[in-house]
């Protein structure tokens, strides 16, 4: 297989890391961090008239019909900025569920409201630690109402509207809830990384619309499929926005009347860095081949492309901190914005067991055919 992004998709790919430089520096994930506000609002309403949200929704439920590439294309640059805003809840999660699952009605009603921005959605199926598995799902829903507990929740605390994993009739399906109904609480949550909302939601008897048929969970599995495509380009652009970093100081930091970045043990350490953000790229590429063909072959590139990105963000955060020394550890540089992502987003959809496992798990099908 051999992929590599059109020239159209190159320019678009410029063209958006110039608009984060300026829209969404990286003192607009610290405004989050600090407390300011749950998420930037400011840069939602800009990427999503510049038609980003919609970016692989077909153009009949008020997308652009930019496709898959392009949303990869926009998920590396975004995590190369570690942009503090719900874009991969309400769009690599709830928005393909909708598509995945839902019917005409459904996808008229919902899509060209989440594709202009206009509502958030999160994707609600963890109930606790653990990964996915659909005998931990122990929300139900009865005659139309749901009652349980999900967390955590990515952009709970924050969305007008929740896809949610629950048991009917003994079998898992997916709901769409609306989030300001009577019955539903909200409980914000501390994690490693808070420029991402996180959230406790509780619902009591809130009215619950089904999504897709009864037996829901491989709808899910093709979810969390396509999302960790899409999550693994957010972490190569994050792995390699710390390898410009690192490299950037290793070239000014003088010690001993030179570079810090002359001495071979940096420089082996830049390099395994670039080596595993190179072959986390490869798969990432390999995964947005196999999303933009559907073909049959994208479990397998999804989990790949997952595992590679997880193991590649967190040596480049980890060895970012660790070239800048001391003042790596600070709050004053912007290394921890990155090992924050990298550790948040190790866990957004199953850790790296999990994915090793589907992955061999593919590997031993394919074997078999």
């Amino acid at each position: 297989m051999n992929f590599d992004f059109s020239d159209d998709l190159k320019l678009l790919r410029d063209q958006t890391r110039k608009f984060l430089r300026e829209h969404s520096p990286t003192k607009s994930a610290r405004r989050i961090l600090d407390g300011e506000a749950p998420y930037d609002a400011a840069l939602w309403r800009r990427v999503a008239e510049l038609g980003w949200l919609g970016a692989a929704i077909p153009e009949e439920y008020g997308g652009i019909g930019l496709g898959y590439e392009g949303l990869c294309v926009l998920a590396e640059e975004l995590g190369m900025a570690v942009s503090p805003i719900p874009f991969s809840s309400s769009i690599y999660l709830a928005a393909e569920a909708i598509l995945a699952a839902g019917s005409e009605a459904q996808k008229q009603a919902y899509l060209p409201k989440l594709a202009a921005g206009e509502r958030i959605a999160c994707f609600a199926l963890a109930e606790g630690p653990g990964n996915p598995n659909p005998t931990r799902i122990m929300a139900t829903v009865e005659g139309g109402k749901l009652s349980g507990v999900k967390l955590p929740v990515a952009d709970g605390g924050i969305a007008d509207m929740a896809v949610v994993a629950a048991r009917s009739e003994g079998k898992v399906g997916l709901f769409l809830v609306e989030l300001a109904t009577p019955g539903v609480t909200r409980e914000t949550l501390k994690t490693i990384d808070p420029s991402r909302d996180h959230a406790k939601l509780g619902f009591d008897q809130v009215p619950a619309e089904p999504l897709g048929p009864a037996d829901g969970w491989p709808i899910v599995r093709r979810v969390l499929d396509r999302a960790a495509i899409l999550f693994a380009f957010e972490q190569v652009g994050g792995a390699g926005a710390c390898l410009d970093m690192a490299r950037n100081y290793a070239l000014e930091r003088h010690a001993f009347g030179r570079p810090i970045g002359s001495f071979q043990a940096i420089k082996h350490k830049l390099a395994d860095v670039y080596i595993a953000t190179e072959l986390a790229r490869s798969n990432a590429y390999y995964g947005a081949w196999a999303l933009a063909s559907d073909a049959a072959e994208l479990p397998l590139a999804a989990a790949a492309a997952r595992v590679s990105a997880i193991e590649a963000f967190h040596l480049a955060a980890k060895e970012n901190i660790q070239t800048h020394g001391g003042m790596g550890f600070t709050w004053a540089f912007d290394c921890h914005l990155y090992y924050r992502r990298a550790k948040q987003l190790a866990l957004a959809i199953g850790s790296a067991p999990y994915w090793k496992d589907r992955l061999v798990d593919e590997l031993e099908r394919r074997n078999e055919r």
